[in-house]
């Protein structure tokens, strides 16, 4: 009997070859590196913070310099810092062409009433995520994420810190910035956002781990508690993150809520590693960038010195810290943690591997 081989297989390179290659890139770039530029890039700051100025409008030589100085892992911009259309364009095409490396230009555009740029009158307004919400398809979610992706990738950002993907309970202080209080609801919105912005090649950052949905208490005043236990938020909120990661979110942001009745004490979630390493990466399998809710928060300042906390949110896990109460100070906290053995560079390396496997992606996607 003559034998009749099949067509032989055509396979397309397998994943691991674009893995691989993303992670020779990363490596390369991260091995070059003084540790001085190493924990630099692990934190997000203000230009102001920065340049030392009141308030950043352009980029200038001073901008140069200390870009220079500290090579910073992202800068985030606020509606002081937006005038018009060709300032904003301006600005942050020279702090791109200025940087010693890939650097996130961040900005809060969740749609409604967080939206820097639309309500600088430079975009239009997506509307907010509660009325997206209470139509309830996620398409519309989509859409909204897709159109602010567009005109913030236009401008030069990169990074939006949206969406939102807290589950509201009565009194809270999320309100409309939500989808809504069912989680059934909230996650496919969610995802839907995450997938529009990322489309546009803008990085998404959900917020706020682990949920800050039924709180009422501002964590920018002081310290702010929920009593949820662990069970309870793998109900409400842990389903919205899940999904969000499945659709493949680039940042989550760990927000400053105590969680006593699952940590056992105090300690706000951007600091505890029980909440970071064991829960969002163990339990929920997150391999993302992990950053910090601002750390200029009374949350933080009230309880804890900039380096002290820098220092305590990377021991938890967390690869990225936005916007210190001192710059500086933090800095020089990581960099005599690094140096005295609190802290490893292999610690560092790790997170810069995170957030570089972000930064250098698409250079394999073509």
């Amino acid at each position: 009997q003559p034998v009749v081989e099949g067509p032989a297989e055509v396979s397309e390179p397998p994943q691991e070859t674009a893995t691989n290659y993303l992670d020779e890139i990363v490596n390369s770039c991260i091995s070059e590196m003084p540790l001085e530029d190493k924990v630099a890039g692990l934190f997000i700051i203000t230009p102001e913070a920065l340049t030392g100025t009141d308030i950043v409008v352009r980029a200038g030589d001073t901008t140069r310099e200390k870009l220079g100085e500290h090579a910073v892992g992202g800068l985030v911009y606020f509606s002081q810092n937006i005038k018009d259309s060709a300032q904003l364009t301006e600005m942050l095409q020279n702090t791109q062409s200025w940087r010693k490396y890939p650097v996130f230009l961040a900005v809060d555009e969740e749609g409604g009433k967080v939206s820097r740029v639309a309500e600088s009158g430079l975009a239009d307004n997506v509307g907010s995520m509660g009325d997206i919400g209470s139509g309830g398809d996620a398409a519309a979610a989509r859409e909204a994420g897709a159109a602010i992706g567009n005109y913030l990738s236009g401008y030069g950002f990169n990074l939006d810190f949206a969406p939102v993907a807290d589950v509201i309970a009565e009194n809270t202080t999320i309100g409309d910035r939500s989808f809504g209080g069912d989680p059934n609801l909230v996650a496919p919105m969610v995802s839907a956002m995450i997938e529009g912005i990322q489309s546009t090649k803008v990085s998404a950052c959900m917020k706020h781990f682990p949920g800050i949905g039924d709180t009422t208490e501002d964590s920018h005043d002081g310290m702010a508690v929920t009593q949820k236990t662990l069970e309870e938020f793998s109900a409400t909120d842990f389903p919205v993150y899940q999904a969000g990661i499945e659709a493949g979110v680039d940042l989550i942001m760990v927000s400053h809520i105590s969680v006593p009745n699952v940590t056992g004490d105090n300690t706000p979630s951007s600091l505890s590693g029980q909440m970071v390493n064991d829960i969002l990466r163990g339990q929920l399998g997150y391999q993302g960038i992990v950053v910090t809710d601002a750390m200029n928060m009374g949350a933080i300042t009230e309880y804890y010195t900039a380096d002290e906390a820098a220092v305590k949110a990377l021991q938890a896990g967390v690869d990225m810290i936005l916007m210190p109460e001192d710059f500086g100070i933090a800095y020089s906290g990581v960099l005599d943690a690094v140096n005295n053995g609190t802290l490893t560079e292999e610690r560092i390396n790790e997170s810069l591997q995170r957030i570089y496997r972000i930064k250098y992606k698409d250079k394999v996607e073509e």
